[in-house]
């Protein structure tokens, strides 16, 4: 088994690391550069750079803000938010990313996935899917877009699958019902994306308890953790995430 990555994920909003609830009630929690910094000095193996309103408001994410972050930080720098061509794909790793995500432009132009690895390789290419209860569909979640505000009656293992043909290297499901409460993550969700597209998935959304990040792994399949306000109010460390995984015999770096 391959070390389990433990990603803290810096939601951004007006340039300020946030943190809500159901995608929505955010608070602020950080500056995005002091926090990133202290993630990767604290033993991060990825850090998330997400601008969660940039699709809704319209426009691209803050490339500034991602270059003054990149700039001290030592791990991989995952980013995501307004990403909807190539050519914001190429501004995003010349800020400094080692990864973008991308999310409604995938869902409203796969097309555009599948050029994105012939381009820039599938390890650079992370599809993040928003998804929440619909007991209709086969896999029972439904995606979302816009940052989790239009529903899509689109399954999401489905959906997932068909991506992953594209080539997509890595897929970061996140739960709308658990995001931000802290209760677990939606590990039927994690696990339906996971077995859909054999390609490594990052649990997000609801993570409040140590036990959570090992269900996650365990039960949901995921071959890394991404969590925000356990580590954003101090709840724990990433060491100590780390050191309880290893403790219940989970790899980790």
């Amino acid at each position: 088994m391959e070390p389990v990555l433990v990603i803290p994920c810096l939601d951004m909003k007006a340039g300020r690391v946030v943190k809500g609830v159901h995608f929505v009630e955010l608070r602020d929690a950080a500056d995005p550069v002091e926090a990133a910094r202290a993630y990767s000095d604290g033993g991060a193996d990825e850090i998330a750079f997400l601008d969660i309103t940039a699709t809704v408001e319209g426009r691209r994410t803050m490339f500034d803000v991602v270059r003054r972050v990149a700039a001290v930080v030592h791990v991989p720098l995952t980013v995501g938010g307004g990403i909807k061509t190539c050519v914001d794909i190429e501004e995003a790793l010349d800020s400094g990313a080692s990864r973008v995500s991308i999310s409604s432009a995938a869902f409203r132009d796969p097309g555009m996935v599948r050029d994105a690895v012939r381009q820039f390789g599938a390890d650079r290419i992370v599809i993040a899917i928003d998804a929440d209860v619909n007991e209709g569909l086969p896999s029972k979640r439904e995606v979302y877009i816009d940052g989790g505000r239009t529903a899509t009656g689109r399954d999401a293992a489905a959906f997932a699958r068909e991506i992953a043909a594209l080539g997509a290297g890595f897929f970061l499901p996140t739960s709308k019902g658990a995001d931000g409460t802290k209760d677990g993550y939606d590990l039927p969700l994690t696990r339906a994306v996971a077995e859909a597209t054999g390609r490594p998935v990052i649990a997000s959304g609801g993570a409040g308890k140590l036990e959570h990040f090992y269900e996650a792994v365990v039960q949901g399949k995921a071959s890394a953790v991404l969590a925000a306000s356990v580590f954003h109010f101090g709840t724990f460390t990433v060491r100590q995430v780390k050191d309880y995984l290893a403790s219940r015999g989970i790899p980790v770096r």
